[in-house]
């Protein structure tokens, strides 16, 4: 076998996160050096190529040529993979300790809840639990599953059904029950005051006038009523006897077990986004991960089985 040309790697990693930045400053703050040090790697390393990779702006900024945007999109891959072939081995197959990120919303009603049932499935798995509410970067987040909310299209990774979600109304008992306009079909909303979650940029969410025309009622004024921007809040307004909340299946809790809400009548409307369970595909089968995947989607099954399909 021939032997590699390789560049300096402090030189690659210095002109990698300039290439990203397009700015020296920021670069040098990302890999914990001086702008005047990356400046000197991407000089090592244009002599060592014998190529120019970026052009130097009066504004004294930088621009890529056309050779660096070459090597700058080829390298960040590289660095990438093996930045996961590094996060591997620095995490041997028997490590028992998993980080899953999710949802907030998802991490409070539904995963925190069941935590006990995994403790007792697998005393000896240890998991960390992270919030966010964008996709996962498996090469350069410490992650090891992720469980996100949305129409599965996640190329290049295992990807499991979690749960289907519905929709259904929600409210005090106390409400159901009014003697002047007791609840007991989707028409009978037209007497009560609607409680709107709005999340903020989420096309086709479920709002009430979607729900409403897909159980074929009219409300006229169907948009009146105090907006929340999570679901916890709507819930804790309807339980507090303020209004009539859509709720969902998988953000539920235990407000319907509790008591403290209510389904006045059994109509249900599928949402467009579903959640799902992801990971790469090199680590799915690693011990605990695969222990992991599994209790979640037994964890999943058991509530349908519960609760009827959706």
């Amino acid at each position: 076998m021939s032997r590699r040309r390789l560049p300096p790697l402090n030189s690659l990693r210095a002109f990698e996160a300039a290439a990203r930045h397009l700015n020296f400053e920021r670069a040098g703050d990302e890999i914990a050096v001086t702008a005047s040090a990356v400046g000197q790697q991407v000089k090592q390393l244009e002599a060592w190529l014998g190529v120019p990779l970026f052009v130097r702006l009066p504004s004294k900024g930088v621009a890529l040529t056309p050779a660096g945007q070459r090597y700058a999109a080829t390298l960040s891959e590289l660095l990438d993979e093996l930045n996961e072939a590094t996060a591997r081995v620095l995490r041997s197959e028997n490590a028992r300790t998993i980080t899953v990120s999710t949802l907030p919303s998802f991490a409070s009603s539904w995963l925190i809840p069941r935590l006990g049932s995994l403790k007792a499935r697998h005393p000896d798995l240890e998991l960390r639990v992270s919030i966010s509410t964008g996709k996962t970067d498996f090469a350069r987040e410490d992650v090891d599953v992720a469980i996100r909310w949305g129409k599965g299209d996640y190329p290049g990774l295992r990807t499991d059904l979690l749960m289907e979600e519905t929709f259904f109304p929600v409210c005090s008992m106390a409400l159901r029950d009014d003697p002047a306009h007791p609840l007991r079909e989707p028409a009978d909303l037209v007497h009560h005051r609607l409680l709107h979650e709005i999340p903020e940029g989420v096309p086709d969410y479920m709002t009430w006038p979607r729900w409403l025309a897909a159980v074929g009622v009219e409300i006229a004024d169907v948009e009146h009523g105090p907006r929340f921007s999570h679901t916890f809040l709507a819930l804790q307004a309807a339980a507090s006897g303020q209004g009539v909340a859509l709720a969902t299946n998988v953000l539920i809790g235990d407000y319907l077990e509790a008591g403290r809400l209510v389904r006045p009548f059994p109509h249900q409307v599928k949402g467009a986004y579903q959640y799902y369970v992801v990971c790469p595909e090199t680590t799915a089968e690693r011990p605990a991960i695969a222990a992991f995947r599994a209790w979640l989607l037994d964890e999943a099954r058991a509530q349908i089985e519960r609760d009827g399909p959706a």
